[in-house]
C-alpha cells in the first residue's frame, strides 16, 4: 500500500515540474517583458537539465521520469530565449538563436557521450560515477532559486517578473515528491534537493506577502496583478499616457 501511494505521489510530482514552466512562458509572452525574471535563475535550470537526463536515462528508469528533464530542459530553454529576447535585456536575435543551438548541442554531446558508458557500468554495480552528474544536476537546480534572492533585496522583497502559477506548481512538485520519499524507499540526495527546493521558494512567497503588508495594500493593482502597483505618483502619471487597449 505504501509503495503503491508513494508511486502516485511521484507520478503527480513529475507532472507538476513537467509543466511547471508553461505559465511563466505564456506570462512571459504576454507582458512582453521580463524584468525580474533573472536569466541566471532560468540558465542554471537549462543547464541541469542535461545532467538529470543524463542520470535518468542511465538508470534505466520509467518512461514518463525519464520523459520529465527533457520536457522541464525544453520549457526552461523557451523561458531563456525569451529572457534573452524581450526587455530589458533584448539580445538580437542572431546572438538568441547561437545560444539556443549551442545549448541543444551542448545537450546532445552530453547524453550521447555519457548514457552509453554510464549505463554500462551501472548495470555492473558500479553507481558513483552516474550519482556525481545526479549530484550536478541537483545542485545546479538548487542555485538556480538564488538568483531570484538578488532580485528580491533590489525590490524590498517584492517579487517581480516570476508568475505565481509557475511558482506554486514548482513547489507542489517539490512536496509531492518529498512526500514519495518519505513515504516509501528513503533517498538522502533527494530529499536534500526537493527540502531545498521547497524552502527557497516558500521564501520567495513570504518575501512577496511581507512586501504586500508593507507596501503593496496601499498601492494600487495593475490591471489586477497583484505583483504589479504603482503609487499615487505613478497613478497620475499613468493617467496622461494613451492606454495601451487604444494604441
Amino acid at each position: 500500500m505504501s509503495s503503491a501511494t508513494a508511486n502516485v505521489l511521484a507520478t503527480i510530482g513529475t507532472i507538476l515540474w513537467c509543466v511547471q514552466m508553461i505559465p511563466q512562458i505564456i506570462h512571459n509572452y504576454k507582458r512582453k517583458d521580463t524584468e525580474g525574471l533573472n536569466q541566471w535563475m532560468v540558465l542554471l535550470w537549462c543547464l541541469c537539465a542535461p545532467f538529470f537526463a543524463i542520470y535518468f536515462v542511465s538508470e534505466n528508469s520509467t518512461i514518463p521520469i525519464q520523459l520529465q528533464p527533457h520536457l522541464f530542459g525544453f520549457f526552461c530553454l523557451i523561458v531563456y530565449l525569451q529572457v534573452l529576447y524581450y526587455p530589458p535585456v533584448s539580445r538580437p536575435k542572431k546572438d538568441i538563436i547561437l545560444r539556443g543551438g549551442l545549448f541543444v548541442f551542448f545537450w546532445v554531446v552530453l547524453e550521447v557521450g555519457f548514457i552509453i558508458p554510464l549505463r554500462m557500468e551501472y548495470s555492473k554495480g558500479v553507481k558513483w560515477p552516474l550519482l556525481i552528474f545526479g549530484i550536478i544536476g541537483s545542485v545546479l537546480l538548487a542555485v538556480g532559486l538564488l538568483p531570484p534572492y538578488y532580485e528580491l533585496s533590489k525590490r524590498q522583497g517584492r517579487v517581480v517578473g516570476i508568475n505565481f502559477i509557475f511558482l506554486a506548481t514548482d513547489l507542489s512538485g517539490a512536496v509531492f515528491s518529498l512526500a514519495s520519499l518519505a513515504i516509501g524507499d528513503i533517498d538522502v540526495m533527494g530529499c536534500i534537493l526537493y527540502s531545498i527546493c521547497a524552502c527557497l521558494e516558500v521564501g520567495i512567497f513570504m518575501s512577496h506577502a511581507i512586501w504586500w503588508l508593507r507596501f503593496g495594500r496601499r498601492r494600487k493593482p495593475v490591471d489586477g496583478d497583484l505583483t504589479q502597483v504603482c503609487t499615487e505618483e505613478e497613478k497620475d502619471f499613468d493617467a496622461m499616457e494613451i492606454p495601451e487597449s487604444l494604441v
